[in-house]
């Protein structure tokens, strides 16, 4: 799950769409459209017909008659991000290949070639830095394999890689701001509930990091047991304002009867703005 523990989610532990992305339902098309070139020219036997400048230059016959498409290629997923991003999503981007890298025979045969592919990942938590030279990034994904078969894959993997470590960052970096202090993670409210797992996980990533290069331990609260689904956690939080309403405004009388009511693991904390708001 993490750099800390060696441990990978695995595609059982996702609530993903497996045969949306497999027919590139999340692919940008033009993904689709050069997965499907290849894959004609392979059922006719194509070979390189054209002259490549590049191999002219290295000394190499210009017009090798190799069978484009089936041609294996390495493709790289980095961060660019200054000073560093730390690395969230890699997991779930492994399942991905792991889940849909193949080609369908007809409409409803899929045949997946993922233990074709040679792969090299970090552990998400791993940070990655950046000093701003394009030329000079760190790959935290590193794929070699037939293009075909997982070329619709780009987007979707590029996709939960960027969401998830931009949340890792996020947090790690407003953790620094808040010296150590807890940040709650209340997000659910502002996007779509089928990012709530994902999101709560790359939130995770990011405290456990500072917890590692900090020595301290501050806990990760979230909001929703979706958010907590993926790393073992549970939701936590504070009391809603229209809880003080129904106690008439007041807060010290509702947090006496949550005190009674929920169990004593429900952190105990207060909004005490309710005046300010009304």
């Amino acid at each position: 799950m993490s750099r800390w523990d060696g441990r990978r989610l695995q595609a059982s532990d996702l609530q993903l769409d497996w045969d949306g992305l497999r027919r590139a339902d999340y692919s940008d098309r033009y993904f689709w459209n050069g997965a499907h070139i290849l894959s004609v020219l392979a059922q006719e036997g194509y070979r390189f017909a054209g002259y490549s400048a590049r191999l002219a230059s290295m000394g190499r016959s210009p017009t090798p008659p190799v069978p484009t498409g089936d041609l294996r290629v390495e493709m790289q997923w980095f961060p660019r991000r200054k000073p560093f991003t730390v690395v969230a999503g890699v997991d779930i981007a492994l399942a991905i290949l792991q889940q849909c890298t193949g080609y369908w025979v007809d409409e409803r045969t899929f045949v997946n070639t993922a233990h074709e592919l040679e792969v090299e990942a970090v552990h998400d938590g791993d940070l990655a830095p950046y000093e701003g030279d394009p030329l000079k990034v760190s790959p935290v994904l590193r794929v070699r394999g037939r293009y075909r078969d997982f070329a619709i894959l780009e987007t979707p993997t590029l996709g939960v890689l960027t969401r998830a470590s931009r949340i890792a960052t996020n947090t790690y970096r407003l953790m620094e701001a808040a010296r150590g202090k807890p940040i709650l993670f209340f997000p659910a409210r502002f996007d779509l509930p089928a990012t709530q797992s994902i999101d709560g996980y790359a939130y995770f990533i990011g405290v456990q990091r500072y917890n590692a290069d900090t020595g301290k331990q501050v806990p990760a609260i979230v909001s929703t047991p979706a958010q907590a689904s993926l790393w073992g956690g549970r939701a936590g939080g504070t009391v809603a304002h229209a809880m003080i309403a129904t106690f008439l405004g007041d807060t010290v009388e509702l947090m006496l009867q949550f005190a009674r009511i929920l169990p004593p693991d429900v952190p105990r904390i207060a909004l005490v703005d309710f005046e300010t708001i009304v």
